[in-house]
């Protein structure tokens, strides 16, 4: 049996993590939220999640910090990570690279782009269309 890849947002945007849940709701995964650098290094930790979509710019800690200090944790050091930010400076991009970041994109994003590259890192199976309700009257 397989598992279900687990999803780890973490945005100050509440509306990127809506965004990012209904992208990733057609697909058999788990998607966790975090709404900054400090909540998502717990929630990593505690959810051990298969790719961690993260934002450069939060307040408490940025993505940079929470991308080094998952680097340092042995548990969580080669945790895939995409960085999904507004942030596109060259510089910007070097420090994520240089910290093991899979890939770089930025906001606003393409569905089809972040979900193509993903999908080369974790399967992403589409859920089940939902069936037709059975129990409509018989029509004489």
């Amino acid at each position: 049996m397989t598992t279900t890849p687990k999803i780890l947002s973490v945005d100050d945007s509440k509306t990127v993590r809506r965004m990012l849940a209904r992208l990733f709701d057609r697909f058999e995964c788990t998607l966790c939220e975090a709404a900054n650098g400090e909540e998502g290094l717990a929630m990593a930790a505690w959810e051990k999640p298969d790719l961690i979509l993260l934002d450069y710019n939060m307040p408490v800690m940025d993505g940079i910090t929470m991308l080094q200090r998952l680097r340092e944790n042995a548990a969580l050091r080669h945790t895939p990570v995409i960085m999904l930010t507004a942030e596109a400076g060259a510089k910007n991009i070097a420090a994520a690279a240089r910290l093991g970041a899979r890939d770089y994109i930025t906001k606003p994003f393409e569905d089809e782009l972040l979900l193509a590259k993903a999908g080369r890192i974790i399967p992403l199976v589409p859920r089940p269309a939902h069936q037709p309700a059975t129990d409509q009257p018989l029509t004489p």
